[in-house]
């Protein structure tokens, strides 16, 4: 079976959006909250190759600082639910059946609630939105489902004939997860620590989009799109199409470089 090739074009869409952005203060033509009134609403031109706002902020600007903070968001995001997870599934699987039951059951009763309802919430009692406040309250409310994969992982490893053996012959808790476990269900927390990352992105946006992101002092890819409203009234087709693309090619991006981390290391550890 052909092995998935390298997604160089996807992994050089993210390290391209990752250097822009870290390197806006550098690249950037323009402050991102500078306004210029003569130019409110102007089409992309030489001036402005992105255009500019309604409120007369280049867009190019605005998308290289927002990006800044949607991926700072997102990767802290989705590092802290990955752990979460991983810890939680792992002690799940690796607990006798009425330990397990019982933190599933809790799983399950999380996942009841919907996200966006918890997020609401937690923001609320927080108070004003900052990277880290963000980062927490979506981190703390998307690593249950990833849990679960995990959990399942773990139950269906202990199994395995390679781990009976290993606890046949005395292997403890930690030597056996080290050992046995951990680098066969590795593959599928890669996997889904990258996919978190996009998935974390689109909440902020989200967020952004509902009013409840970063203030507006902050520009995010979230509330770009969020300007996309008025864009729509105004005719400001640019507002729309280009912030719009930037967000979905990385997203497609990051999708595409964790199904080949997910694929690579199945393979990887397959004989393991």
């Amino acid at each position: 079976m052909n092995s998935r090739k390298k997604p160089k074009a996807a992994i050089a869409i993210l390290m391209a959006s990752v250097i822009l952005s870290l390197l806006a203060n550098v690249i950037a033509p323009y402050a991102p909250n500078y306004m210029n009134s003569d130019v409110i609403g102007q089409a992309p031109s030489m001036r402005h190759i992105f255009g500019t706002d309604n409120m007369g902020r280049d867009l190019l600007s605005l998308i290289l600082y927002g990006g800044r903070a949607s991926l700072i968001i997102g990767t802290l995001s989705a590092m802290l639910s990955t752990f979460i997870a991983s810890v939680y599934g792992t002690l799940s699987g690796m607990s006798n059946r009425h330990i397990d039951n019982l933190m599933m059951k809790a799983t399950d009763l999380c996942m009841s609630i919907p996200n966006i309802l918890l997020i609401i919430v937690l923001q609320a009692v927080w108070g004003r939105a900052t990277y880290s406040s963000l980062a927490l309250i979506i981190g703390i409310t998307s690593w249950m489902q990833m849990s679960k994969v995990i959990r399942s992982e773990v139950r269906r490893l202990r199994k395995s004939e390679f781990v009976l053996a290993a606890e046949l012959y005395g292997g403890g808790f930690w030597y056996v997860l080290r050992r046995h476990l951990f680098p066969n269900y590795f593959s599928s927390i890669m996997f889904m620590a990258v996919s978190n990352i996009g998935s974390a992105i689109i909440a902020e946006s989200t967020l952004s989009f509902m009013g409840l992101g970063l203030p507006i002092s902050e520009v995010s890819w979230g509330s770009l799109m969020s300007l996309s409203q008025d864009a729509l009234l105004s005719d400001q087709w640019w507002m729309i199409i280009i912030p719009g693309c930037v967000l979905i090619s990385v997203l497609v991006s990051i999708t595409e470089i964790g199904e080949y981390v997910r694929e690579r290391n199945t393979s990887r550890h397959s004989n393991i």
